[in-house]
């Protein structure tokens, strides 16, 4: 059985290029997605960023992991992700430098969610972009969400968790 709750020492770096950890989320429930620019759901940024600003005072937190893993969607520079975030969807929720979700250069903090959330039939890799894992408020990883569910369709599960 995985390990459920988040170690939230896992080194990230922001799209800014600051080392850091996810300490400071501690306390929050967070949505964890892995995104891309150029992608058939890359309209879902939209969504991501409704949900941020209707809930983030009540204390939840998006943080978003470009992934060019699929279909090179994401081909861009940090400064290319952050730019095309904020002119096309006004994302205001934190960002994180580009990382792998699958095989064997795949980001340690992934490899937490994958494995204390697993797919359909228990499938542990990722998809396909925009991928969704849900953590409680405890770092308990509640729930991984596929694709083609829109950030309104998980709202009332992050309202619970609020």
């Amino acid at each position: 059985m995985a390990n459920k709750q988040l170690d939230f020492t896992v080194p990230v770096r922001t799209l800014r290029g600051q080392d850091t950890d996810l300490t400071a989320y501690k306390g929050k429930v967070l949505l964890v997605v892995n995104t891309a620019s150029k992608c058939g759901l890359t309209p879902q940024y939209e969504g991501l960023e409704k949900l941020y600003q209707d809930h983030r005072d009540a204390g939840l937190e998006i943080l978003g992991f470009p992934c060019n893993q699929f279909g090179r969607q994401e081909p861009g520079s940090a400064d290319d992700i952050q730019e095309f975030c904020q002119l096309n969807y006004g994302v205001s929720f934190p960002m994180f430098d580009k990382i792998e979700v699958n095989g064997g250069g795949t980001h340690p903090l992934f490899e937490q969610l994958k494995a204390a959330a697993p797919g359909v039939l228990g499938s542990k890799g990722i998809k396909w972009n925009f991928t969704k894992f849900l953590v409680d408020r405890d770092g308990t990883i509640v729930r991984r969400f596929a694709p083609k569910f829109l950030p309104a369709d998980i709202a009332a599960d992050v309202q619970r968790l609020l």
